[in-house]
């Protein structure tokens, strides 16, 4: 064509990158709708792209899903890849993308929980008639553990929980709407000031207390990590502490252990007592930032730490403190694995990473950075007021400390039960239980939640504590303790715990992605293939990459270790 310049297709290849021209921009571009839309949400919040999932929050709130516009939107204004928002979107449980093409869910979801102790409750016959009462305009689903295990069957009406849910407690809260429950009657700031707070924390900041004896009381004590792995605290203090500044703090309230509450429990009870253990640490290891990452099951939880934070800083005492953010999970029981959690804190998939390096010297943003679980540094303050020999003292049958331990399933009075390290379970159940629930007889238990086994109850008299359980192929992990019944099986909460797993899995490594879901369907034959799955067992905890894969098989080979009678 005359004034045109026409150009062979493998001559245009070879040209250079200058001669070339796109007809448009590479890639879905947002519509100027959906760009205004997200711009105005995100108001002046910075865009640096660790807030990706903070950011993907305030979308999945505001519309009740996640468009594909949005999404590009959201990408475009981050200044990140598409590919990156939507890897990250689409790993989390709780962020529903729509795609294009696809109708919204439903505004309003109840999600009941599933897991073993809700299941023990009738969670499956809630889930089979909540549809039908609560009609097309509400979106029911199953739920993976939620914290709640206590007041199992549990349920979530958009972020309002349901303790103790019956169909008719649910649509009640459905009619409610919007309106979200917060805790009630807990020790707030000036509360907790009046009976003494903060006033350790104040002696280390003045300098009445020596940082080398403060951590010599917490090596002292015996603490160990209480959210599973058990690492001696105050030996962790001093690692980070002797590497190089800035370092930082990541604090784990991502309790996702199917049976596990304690941290949720004492949270809505007393959360200043575990923010000055936080702050001590910190003070104590040269802490730079401080980032708390909760679960986002506890919605309510949430108000109250942004509401106390918010009282700490304007206080006399908050010129002193670092400075504190509070990170939002997404659903994703990985990521209460350290690694992972850190990388969900930097906007990413919570995928573990491969050590070494470890958290203490490459952590988040690639500095050394002190990891803690809620409960650890709950008890804190109480170490150093009343001594590492209090805390050492607590311990029975031969174990040191206090141990709070969350007991669910067939007893009378489930819950947060502080005992000593070491009780067992038959003291756990008849002394701080009030015994079986009524019509139950003692049947087996989980020491360590959904990875840490199960055992028969002929096997009642072991110590409850770190290192007292390897030897029977279980641990105890956080110490969450679920007791099943001669109406339940062992067979039964394997199959339970194992879709768990074959769900949670990040997917990242093959012998636990693929370990898992393998698992899951073997075990649903009435008779198992036991050599395949001993076999299953050995390759996933060789090569998984993290605790899931590794601990995974724990409940599968615990029934054929020790209920060799339901196999048949």
């Amino acid at each position: 064509m005359a004034g045109h310049r026409v150009i062979p297709i493998a001559a245009a290849a070879a040209l250079p990158l200058r001669e070339r021209k796109r007809q448009g921009p590479k890639g879905r571009q947002p519509s100027d709708q959906a760009l205004a839309e997200v711009r105005q949400l995100l108001g002046d919040a910075s865009r640096q792209s660790d807030l990706l999932i903070e950011h993907l929050h305030k979308l999945q709130d505001h519309f009740g899903h996640l468009s594909a516009a949005h999404l590009s939107a959201l990408a475009q204004e981050m200044r990140l890849a598409q590919s990156e928002v939507y890897e990250v979107a689409s790993f989390y449980h709780h962020f529903d993308i729509v795609k294009e093409g696809e109708e919204a869910p439903q505004a309003l979801t109840v999600r009941v929980c599933d897991g073993l102790s809700c299941e023990l409750a009738g969670a499956q016959q809630l889930l089979q008639k909540l549809p039908a009462i609560l009609g097309r305009e509400v979106r029911v689903i199953a739920a993976p553990c939620i914290g709640r295990c206590e007041q199992a069957p549990a349920a979530v009406v958009g972020q309002n929980p349901v303790p103790c849910a019956t169909t008719q407690k649910v649509a009640e809260c459905v009619k409610e709407g919007a309106t979200r429950h917060e805790p009630e009657g807990y020790t707030g700031l000036s509360q907790y000031r009046a009976a003494g707070g903060y006033k350790t924390l104040q002696q280390c900041l003045a300098g009445e207390r020596d940082v080398e004896a403060v951590i010599k009381v917490m090596e002292a004590s015996g603490l160990r990590g209480l959210g599973g792995a058990g690492f001696p605290a105050g030996r962790k203090w001093r690692i980070v502490r002797n590497e190089p500044a800035p370092r930082l703090m990541a604090v784990n309230i991502d309790e996702g252990e199917p049976g596990t509450f304690k941290d949720r429990v004492y949270l809505e009870r007393d959360p200043h007592r575990f923010l000055e253990g936080m702050l001590i640490a910190a003070w104590a290891v040269g802490i730079a930032k401080i980032f708390i990452y909760l679960r986002d099951e506890y919605h309510g939880c949430r108000s109250l730490l942004e509401q106390e934070l918010a009282r700490l800083k304007a206080d006399p005492l908050g010129k002193q403190l670092p400075e504190i953010e509070l990170r939002r999970g997404a659903g994703a029981y990985i990521c209460g694995e350290e690694s992972a959690m850190i990388e969900s804190i930097e906007g990413k998939r919570g995928m573990p990473r491969l050590r070494p390096p470890y958290v203490a010297q490459v952590g988040l943003f690639g500095r050394p950075t002190l990891e803690h679980n809620f409960e650890t540094l709950y008890w804190v303050r109480d170490l150093l007021e009343r001594g590492p020999e209090w805390f050492a003292s607590q311990g029975a049958n031969g174990r040191k400390g206090l141990r709070s331990f969350s007991v669910s399933g067939r007893v009378r009075n489930p819950g947060v039960k502080v005992a000593p390290a070491g009780v067992t379970i038959q003291e756990l159940i008849d002394e701080y239980c009030g015994g079986m629930a009524d019509g139950h007889k003692f049947y087996a238990y989980l020491p360590g939640g959904a990875s840490g086994g199960i055992l028969p109850a002929g096997m009642n008299d072991i110590p409850l504590d770190f290192d007292t359980l390897q030897p029977y192929g279980c641990f105890i992990g956080s110490a969450a303790v679920v007791v099943l019944s001669d109406k339940d099986s062992a067979m039964g909460a394997a199959r339970n715990l194992m879709r768990f797993f074959r769900d949670e899995s990040c997917g990242q490594c093959t012998p636990c992605r693929a370990g898992t879901a393998k698992a899951h369907a073997l075990i649903q034959s009435p008779k198992w293939d036991v050599p395949l799955l001993a076999e299953l067992s050995q390759v996933m905890r060789d090569a998984s990459i993290c605790g899931l894969g590794q601990a995974a098989p724990n409940p599968v080979d615990c029934v054929v270790k020790y209920f060799p009678h339901e196999l048949g």
